[in-house]
């Protein structure tokens, strides 16, 4: 898959804005790695586990009725790993050190994130193949009725011959 040189150049200004940054991943929602600047992180681990953290997040939004999820943080011991919706269909997943300033971690990723679903949304719309219409009118399907639906006399007649 090739990555959109965009994309890269958002991930690569992330970095130079929060020094503190250890890694980043772009991910589908589905687990699947879109584009990283992960040195020393495994990308398709982390990118699998964000998606699967993720939608046991907006499951807890959702129990409690507070709308869509929007962002999850993890605070560890040395750091922490926070992750945004960035669009239906993707996530963006950063590490961080401990002494990071989450505020500042925050508003830079959430304008990361903007810039990522124009970016994204432009991609999409350019990717999309056309869907082919049919000439004329499509002929109807076979009917076929299941012999559990049938009046037993009628199954006798036909397993008999």
């Amino acid at each position: 898959m090739t990555v959109d040189p965009a994309v890269l150049q958002e991930l690569d200004r992330l970095r130079a804005r929060v020094p503190e940054l250890s890694g980043s991943v772009l991910a589908t929602t589905d687990g699947l790695v879109v584009a990283h600047d992960a040195h020393g992180i495994e990308p398709d681990g982390l990118a699998a586990l964000a998606a699967a953290h993720l939608a046991l997040a907006r499951r807890f939004a959702h129990a409690v009725n507070h709308g869509e999820l929007r962002e999850s943080v993890v605070e560890c011991d040395r750091g922490y790993i926070t992750t945004y919706t960035a669009g239906p269909n993707s996530l963006l997943t950063l590490v961080t050190s401990g002494d990071a300033n989450l505020a500042m971690v925050h508003l830079e990723a959430r304008r990361c994130v903007r810039r990522l679903v124009k970016i994204l949304a432009i991609e999409a719309k350019q990717n999309r193949p056309e869907i082919p219409t049919q000439a004329g009118p499509a002929a109807p399907l076979a009917r076929r009725t299941p012999m559990a639906t049938l009046p037993n006399n009628a199954r006798r007649r036909q397993a008999t011959g």
